[in-house]
């Protein structure tokens, strides 16, 4: 009988942000975007947004069997690689209400 490899959650944290981040992002929201609505078609992320008040990060949450799609998402996200997002974290998340 072969078992299968669990599947959990992980929360992405752009902890850190340009000071001017809302008036950078223009350049780049559009891919931005497009990557997550690819990420969500693909059923890795299933929650993602900026932090609002002020708006200097996001979350996003991502389901896998590990964090290589959260990984790849950050490697490919133009905010990450344009140097607009200066600080992030992925930490594995215990969901114990919620989840399905």
């Amino acid at each position: 009988m072969e078992m299968e490899t669990p599947v959990g959650y992980y929360a992405l944290f752009y902890r850190e942000v340009v000071p001017d981040f809302i008036t950078q992002r223009g350049a780049y929201r559009e891919e931005h975007l497009g990557l997550a609505r690819e990420a969500h078609a693909r059923g890795e992320l299933l929650l993602g947004g900026a932090l609002a008040d002020p708006p200097d990060g996001a979350l996003l949450i991502f389901r896998g069997e590990d964090d290589a799609a959260v990984q790849e998402f950050v490697r490919s996200d133009p905010y990450v690689k344009n140097g607009l997002v200066k600080r992030w974290e992925i930490r594995p998340w215990t969901v114990v209400v919620g989840n399905q």
